[in-house]
């Protein structure tokens, strides 16, 4: 059953797992700050980052989807419950009568711009002050590579 599988070597498992730790744990902690200091979910948060993203503050409902990389019904569902808040609003697709738009509303624009500069500063503090300028290049170039590698197979 284990045939042909190319295990990981103990300096690859060592690296893999560290770098999920890491993940785990500053996705986790962030996602605390952000709840406990400016009352937004991870999810809200990522949402509200992408519709201000754009100038008009709007992106159709599937576009969102990929580019948080969630199925459709979690991203209808999530943003059901942000409208229901008054942060984000539905507008429906007039060119085509299938689609609709996520469209960030003034609180919406009001609850992001309270939570970005603590984000900013706990993303400052728990990630890149501890990065040397080369590190930060080098994790920058392994990123975009990975992700770039990601999305061919998308």
């Amino acid at each position: 059953m284990t045939d042909g599988v190319n295990w990981l070597t103990a300096e690859e498992q060592h690296a893999w797992r560290s770098f999920v730790r890491l993940h785990e744990r500053l996705i986790g902690r962030l996602s605390h700050l952000l709840q406990t200091e400016s009352h937004l979910a991870a999810a809200d948060y990522a949402v509200l980052v992408n519709l201000t993203d754009v100038p008009e503050g709007r992106r159709r409902y599937q576009d969102l989807a990929r580019a948080l990389e969630w199925e459709k019904s979690r991203m209808s569902h999530h943003i059901t419950r942000m409208i229901g808040r008054g942060l984000v609003a539905r507008e429906e697709c007039r060119e085509d009568g299938r689609g609709a738009f996520a469209v960030i509303t003034d609180a919406g624009r009001e609850a992001i711009g309270a939570a970005a500069p603590l984000h900013v500063q706990a993303v400052r503090s728990l990630f890149l002050d501890q990065l040397t300028a080369e590190e930060l290049r080098t994790l920058a170039d392994i990123s975009v590579r990975v992700v770039e590698r990601l999305d061919e197979d998308a």
